[in-house]
């Protein structure tokens, strides 16, 4: 019994029957325990009430001059409380007796003497109740009630006893018990019925996550599940089954993206280097061009190189393999070496700086992963700033952390397109092939290389200019001082 709706549909018949079960045997416990307190109530106020009359009377009756009075006296009784009432001397031997009116059952074993066993229990106890023949007195099963009646001396002088057929409070009992047994019969098809329905309404939503779980395995990643199921748990588990399935989907395509970027960034720069190393082989290049092409060569398996570290560092990061060493630098020497970088391409573009920066800024943190972060948000900013625009550069210190920003003029970056900029293999505009030298992993290394040193990173692009900023903390008091002597001194040298 693997399947779910099953196993739910026979949880709730078990616990239906298992509650109607419980509650219906003690309901009949305590009407079974109520008509049998009645009845030895309703016997015992008999006999006190034959006792009070017969101590009241006792002389009569020791005279014997009772016949016509207890007679009388015993059929009322008889009538009024619907028991088998007697009256016996002290020995026990029957001296009157009544039975309810048409009841004749048991009357020819009324006469005589009853059992010395009950005789002797009474006269012991005093008064008591049973249930049963009360040894042999009756054929068939009787609630049996009795006590005795005693002299001004505290003598006995007569046992009183009453008696009423089991067999009423018996087929009360299973007249209750007929009723009860059908009242349940009904209610458990019914309830059967609904739990059916209810089994079926709550695994319905599972087998539709299934269904789609199956569609998943197979690639369809558009597949998404109904997050409206009346149900708070499950609408949860759909809610979280369909962003995991738009996660995926995004995943899977920026994974082709990523793959066609890939293959395009690798494909071209290979291109280039066999067909120049070709050209110089066969003698298309002559010897006097090849130190020209070699150094496009170099560029280009250098732009190679660097494509593969940055898968590298991608998956290391992934991985949660990526290694930093942090130690104290200074992070304006840094920033001027990677501006140096770019003083040609700056100047092709014919761009106006706008540079402001402390004379010195100590930072705690890996310094080659360091300066990969500021080149790549120089080489963006340069890369898409326009011909004759601006560049503005802030390098700063902000309580115990350190603020460096970058922003140019030029197009923007979709208000769509910001809140993914930092994702993996996200490449901005890609309709109109904006950065087609990119695989979409720069800034996604540059915001996981920010975050591993403690540091945040925003964009923000509007009213024609985009900008960058990042955070990173700053160095010891101690470790500052040092630096700061030891560039000194490197200064004077």
């Amino acid at each position: 019994m693997k399947n779910f709706f099953i196993k739910n549909y026979v949880c709730f018949a078990m616990l239906i029957l298992v509650s109607f079960t419980f509650a219906g045997g003690m309901f009949m416990a305590q009407i079974s325990r109520y008509s049998v307190q009645e009845k030895q109530e309703q016997l015992e106020t008999t006999v006190n009430y034959i006792d009070d009359i017969v101590k009241n009377n006792l002389e009569l009756f020791q005279n014997k001059d009772y016949d016509m009075f207890l007679d009388t006296y015993l059929d009322q009784q008889a009538a009024v409380s619907g028991c088998t009432v007697m009256l016996t001397d002290a020995n026990g031997k029957v001296q009157a007796y009544s039975t309810p009116k048409n009841d004749d059952t048991f009357r020819g074993q009324m006469s005589g003497t009853i059992s010395s066993q009950l005789v002797q229990k009474i006269r012991k106890d005093g008064s008591f109740f049973v249930s049963g023949n009360a040894s042999g007195l009756f054929s068939e099963n009787y609630f049996i009630a009795g006590t005795t009646c005693k002299d001004a001396s505290g003598n006995i002088a007569a046992l009183v006893i009453a008696a009423s057929p089991a067999t009423s409070t018996t087929d009360l009992m299973h007249d209750i018990m007929k009723s009860y047994l059908l009242i349940v019969c009904v209610t458990l098809v019914l309830t059967m019925i609904i739990s059916w329905f209810l089994s079926d309404m709550l695994t319905r939503p599972l087998k539709s996550l299934v269904s789609a779980a199956k569609k998943f395995g197979h690639g369809e990643f558009d597949v998404r599940v109904s997050e409206n199921n009346n149900c708070d748990e499950i609408d949860e588990l759909a809610v979280s089954f369909n962003n995991m399935a738009t996660s995926l989907q995004q995943q899977e395509e920026l994974s082709r993206g990523f793959v066609a970027n890939v293959s395009h960034e690798l494909k071209t720069p290979m291109t280039s280097i066999r067909g120049f190393v070709d050209g110089m082989l066969d003698g298309t290049i002559p010897p006097e061009k090849h130190t020209q092409y070699l150094k496009i060569i170099s560029e280009e398996v250098g732009r190679l190189s660097r494509l593969v570290i940055r898968m590298l560092d991608a998956a290391k990061i992934q991985a949660g393999e990526l290694i930093i060493t942090p130690a104290p630098f200074d992070l304006i020497e840094m920033v001027a070496r990677v501006l140096i970088s770019f003083e040609n391409q700056i100047n092709d573009k014919h761009l106006d700086m706008d540079v402001e920066m402390a004379d010195s800024l100590i930072v705690y943190g890996d310094g080659d992963h360091i300066y990969r972060v500021i080149y790549n948000l120089v080489d963006n900013a340069v890369k898409f700033v326009n011909d004759g625009g601006k560049l503005t550069i802030r390098a700063e210190q902000e309580g115990t952390m350190s603020r460096f920003l970058i922003r140019n003029t030029g197009s923007e970056i979709p208000a769509e397109d910001l809140p993914h900029v930092f994702e993996r293999f996200y490449k901005v505009d890609r309709s109109r092939s904006r950065d087609k030298t990119g695989a979409g992993l720069g800034l996604y290394l540059v915001k996981s290389i920010v975050n591993m040193h403690g540091g945040d990173i925003s964009v923000r692009s509007s009213g024609g200019e985009t900008e960058f900023m990042f955070t990173m903390p700053m160095a010891e008091k101690k470790p500052m001082a040092e630096i700061k002597e030891r560039v000194n001194k490197k200064t004077d040298l």
